[in-house]
């Protein structure tokens, strides 16, 4: 199985892998999410470390179930043969109604394959009122017409 585009990347293919990355999470399907891994990727998510499809699985099974309407927008910070970097925001609550934006940077290792075999992430919470969102469309993925970060001044 490949997951294209493939390594080594050009800013187009970067731009779309990126884009890709951000639909499938915006999916919320934890299953799903998961087929873009390596069955032996290895992470760092905040302060916890997760190696393999089953974890990662297990992983996003719990955070889609503590952060309810979840709406991400990723961009890509730079790229070099089969690394991508990303910034990234997203929009989520927990469940007693109190919103949050958080923001992040990863870093990204692909196999020949194009599957991701290496996730680094680093996030930061920020606690924000209900009128302060900014990430407004329907559940699922971004419309192509919705800005991005830098268009948002994110």
């Amino acid at each position: 199985m490949t997951r294209p585009p493939l390594p080594p990347f050009t800013e187009d293919t970067a731009i779309q892998k990126v884009r890709a990355a951000e639909d499938g999470w915006n999916t919320r399907n934890p299953a799903k999410v998961a087929l873009a891994y390596t069955p032996d990727s290895v992470w760092r998510n905040r302060s916890e470390f997760l190696r393999g499809r089953e974890e990662i699985e297990a992983f996003l099974t719990r955070k889609w179930q503590s952060e309810n309407e979840y709406r991400l927008i990723k961009e890509l910070w730079t790229f070099a043969d089969n690394r991508i970097a990303v910034r990234f925001a997203y929009e989520w609550h927990d469940t007693d109604g109190n919103w949050f934006r958080s923001y992040g940077n990863e870093n990204w290792e692909f196999a020949p394959d194009g599957l991701m075999q290496r996730r680094i992430a680093s996030i930061n919470d920020l606690a924000i009122g209900e009128l302060e969102r900014k990430f407004r469309w329907q559940q699922g993925s971004r419309p192509d017409d919705h800005p991005g970060l830098s268009d948002l001044g994110l």
